[in-house]
């Protein structure tokens, strides 16, 4: 077995015991208390809390990253440097060009 499967097996066992005690807890939960409240509400309590803290906290993240990140430039831009740039590549072409021709003539 590989390091890999062995770490996927321990993902695998792992999850189903905390399906299995947490079916537990809201299910068939033992007289306890915690923060004053039975287990069974607090473990449904917490499990909304971890929910939406994690949906939110996604969509935090991604509002900071808009926030954040400059805005690109505006198409205009981009396409007067890309002419730019071909018409200097066109100008290396053609002088490469006449290059090859006068070495090959004068040989």
């Amino acid at each position: 077995m590989s390091k890999d499967q062995a770490i996927g097996l321990i993902i695998l066992i792992v999850s189903i015991a905390v399906i299995i005690i947490y079916g537990w807890l809201v299910f068939r939960p033992p007289t306890v208390y915690v923060l004053g409240v039975p287990i069974d509400i607090f473990v449904l309590k917490l499990t909304g809390f971890i929910a939406v803290a994690g949906i939110f906290g996604i969509v935090a993240w991604i509002g900071y990253t808009l926030a954040t990140t400059p805005p690109p430039k505006p198409i205009e831009e981009l396409e007067k440097e890309l002419e730019k740039e071909l018409k200097e590549l066109e100008k290396e072409v053609k002088e490469e060009k006449t290059e090859t021709t006068e070495k090959t003539e004068s040989s």
